[in-house]
């Protein structure tokens, strides 16, 4: 740390000892300022311009150090000095001491929590530099944080000082005057009958009603703000719009009907998004296959002959096609306009807030209007721009499903989640799989040990590991297609059949028009959602992988009850979309599931935690299965059984982690987890066994040490006594 940053620490820590030191919290109290009013009053009326300069400085300093007594001071400013000279002296002293502050955190802390806390301060940097002064102004006139907090996080941020201060003081003007105000009707209390008064009662009523008051400011400047360039129409074709008909369209349909509202429903392809058609079915119909082939080549695992695996690869595209056909009556037209959705098929791009363009795909054109709209258009695999890789006709997860003959060789790009989940399966189905990945591990947001126990897994059933390689070109060479990769400096040559592309995914965005209302996609291609999943506009929505951050089916299920329900209710009361229980699974064998906080992001945030962890290897259930391997991992604060965590690796980890996540969500801890009853044998037993192997670390050895003696006690043994081990021939 460097010496000015020490020396301004020392300093801080100084002066706040001395406060202390000299009871400040206790002397800026109403009962000690009431006390003494009458001197203060008479010594105040002789030196008023020191007494005001004096004050000013005293609440510099409790604003800038953030210490307690803010608005005790700001009370104290009406009481004494009156309306005039104490708002100009709250004014001012508020603006100099909040300034300070934002000046004091953004020295000592902008470089180490910006990168500690990269989202939080990135969200609040997309806020100042959308809504710039309007988006202080807020926090300032509506006060749902403290202003201290305010002052602190601010500085974090990239805002000009001189912004921050001019905003600071405008935007705090109202609630200034209206608690120094009532200052001037506390300093006025000589008796109690003065306590109901009528000035004071009035006082007291603008401090409670102020929030409000300024919320609906805030909301109705805002509104006027971004509607001011368009013209409301008069009457609405619809309640709901719903653009796409994925996962997210689908539920946000499903709600409004469900509430009467007449709701439209916008698909350009098929309804079931990419989940059913080529994402979450068909590969997870494609793993079961290839679990099946894995089981009968090792079927000696389980007191039988070991088979070769045969079998025709078009029959198992055809099995997974069965299945997309089995469950696509869930998501059918038919369906939805059963339950009072109109189902329209066609393109959407937007002509304003309210209105959207629809190309039919009959060639017919319309326009339609709603009073809210959701967009849920969904996203697409990522093709990096890697040269030569366009020349290869790349696979991904949208066209892999239209293979009929399964490549021998197949090189695949990418070791997350979808990457790992197909190249294990094909892998186990017989091809000769290469997985390249640029960093040094698999599924990177996972823990370490984590992902080493998938990198064996890989390694035993042939998969062909290439970590730290990141491909640079692809070309054809004597008719072979071969990637170059960089790995360490050095250029490694991979030939293969085909490449399948599995770097991440993009949101669909492309053709909505959606720089008409002036939203722009953030770098990663996802559109800027607020908390109640709105699009700049109050009635204008995102959910899905459209909006992120999380791009899975439940994700996007989860966030379109928000969308829908504040997009028909919003008027009246929104809701913040909660992601503090979100569950994910990686599909790969074995799987692995996790809900909450990792090891590793509990390092990175600060957080103290307790591990826990059970191995897998030690469930009866899993050795009768022969699939005795993989463990739980549960994090808990130190000493507490409340779950900030859990991770599942080995069979059936999805299944398993559901007891954890629904614990999380409803605030149970392994205790509780412990004393219920699970059903021997089963998988989910490993639960329970994980609970209790917390329960022993933390078991309470004073209390036990005690009932052992009280034990010796009733068995009328004063004492210890060892038992006696003397040998006695027969």
């Amino acid at each position: 740390m460097k010496r000015s940053k020490v020396t301004l620490i020392v300093a801080i820590v100084a002066i706040i000892s001395i406060f202390i030191g000299l009871d400040g919290h206790k002397l800026l109290t109403l009962a000690n300022l009431q006390s003494h009013q009458a001197s203060l009053a008479q010594w105040i009326e002789v030196n008023l311009l020191l007494a005001v300069a004096g004050y000013t400085a005293i609440y510099v300093l409790v604003t800038a150090l953030s210490l307690p007594g803010a608005v005790i001071m700001t009370l104290a400013g009406g009481a004494f000095f009156g309306n005039i000279y104490g708002l100009l002296a709250v004014s001012l002293a508020s603006t100099v001491g909040a300034s300070l502050a934002f000046l004091v955190a953004r020295f000592l802390m902008r470089d180490t929590l910006r990168s500690r806390y990269r989202e939080t301060v990135a969200k609040m940097d997309r806020g100042v530099e959308k809504d710039g002064a309007f988006y202080l102004a807020t926090l300032r006139l509506v006060p749902v944080f403290p202003f201290f907090l305010i002052n602190l996080a601010m500085g974090l941020t990239s805002m000009k000082l001189r912004t921050y201060a001019l905003v600071s003081w405008v935007a705090m003007l109202p609630g200034t005057f209206i608690y120094v105000n009532a200052g001037t009707q506390l300093g006025q209390i000589q008796s109690t009958s003065d306590i109901v008064s009528a000035d004071l009662l009035i006082s007291f009523a603008l401090l409670g009603i102020f929030p409000l008051i300024a919320k609906f400011v805030v909301g109705f400047i805002r509104r006027r703000r971004v509607y001011a360039n368009w013209q409301k129409p008069e009457s609405f074709d619809y309640n709901l719009l719903v653009i796409g008909g994925g996962s997210a369209g689908l539920v946000s349909a499903y709600i409004a009907a469900a509430v009467k509202a007449k709701v439209a429903l916008i698909e350009k392809h098929k309804l079931g998004g990419d989940c059913l058609n080529t994402g979450c079915v068909p590969s997870k119909a494609l793993i079961r296959s290839a679990k099946a082939a894995d089981t009968m080549r090792h079927a000696n695992r389980y007191g039988l002959e070991s088979v070769p695996v045969k079998g025709s690869f078009k029959n198992i595209m055809n099995r997974v096609k069965d299945v997309v056909a089995k469950i696509e009556p869930h998501d059918s037209p038919e369906r939805y306009q059963k339950l009072g959705v109109d189902c329209i098929f066609g393109e959407a791009s937007f002509i304003s807030p309210w209105e959207l363009e629809v190309k039919h795909n009959d060639g017919r054109t319309e326009r339609l209007t709603a009073r809210s709209i959701v967009v849920a258009t969904g996203g697409k695999p990522a093709m990096p721009p890697i040269p030569g890789l366009a020349d290869m006709n790349p696979l991904t997860s949208d066209n892999l499903w239209d293979l009929e003959e399964q490549p021998q060789r197949l090189l695949v790009l990418g070791g997350g989640p979808i990457g790992s989940e197909l190249a294990h399966a094909f892998a186990r189905l017989g091809t000769q799989v290469t997985q390249v990945e640029r960093d040094d591990r698999l599924l990177a947001k996972e823990d370490l040990d984590v992902s080493e126990v998938v990198k064996k897994q890989f390694e035993a059933d042939g998969i062909d590991l290439r970590l730290n390689h990141a491909a640079t070109k692809f070309c054809t060479e004597d008719g072979e297609k071969v990637a170059y990769c960089d790995h360490k400096g050095q250029q490694v040559r991979i030939p293969f059949d085909q490449v399948l592309v599995a770097v991440g995914r993009s949101a669909n965005t492309a053709g909505l028009n959606l720089n008409r209302i002036g939203i722009e996609p953030l770098p990663n291609g996802t559109v800027p959602v607020e908390d109640d999943m709105s699009l700049r506009y109050p009635n204008v929505f995102a959910c899905g992988d459209v909006a992120g951050p999380y791009q899975f089916t439940h994700a996007a299920s989860h966030q379109a009850w928000y969308a829908a329900v504040n997009g028909l209710f919003g008027q009246f009361k929104r809701f913040k979309v909660d992601y503090r229980v979100m569950p994910w699974v990686t599909f790969t064998s074995p799987e692995v599931a996790r809900v909450g906080l990792s090891e590793a992001e509990a390092k990175e945030q600060g957080v103290a935690y307790e591990l826990t962890r059970f191995g897998l290897d030690d469930l009866d259930r899993a050795i009768a299965d022969s699939d005795d391997y993989g463990f739980i991992k549960v994090l808990t604060p130190p000493g507490k059984d409340k779950i900030l965590g859990a991770v599942v690796v080995g069979a059936h980890a999805a299944e398993i982690l559901a007891e954890f996540t629904l614990a999380m969500k409803h605030g149970l801890g392994l205790n509780k987890i412990l004393g219920t009853i699970h059903p021997y044998p089963t998988w989910n037993e490993s639960a329970k066994y994980a609970a209790g192997e917390w329960k022993r670390a933390n078991a309470p050895e004073t209390i036990l040490r005690l009932l052992e003696k009280l034990h010796g006690w009733r068995r009328g043994n004063s004492q210890r006594r060892q038992p006696d081990t003397t040998s006695v021939t027969p």
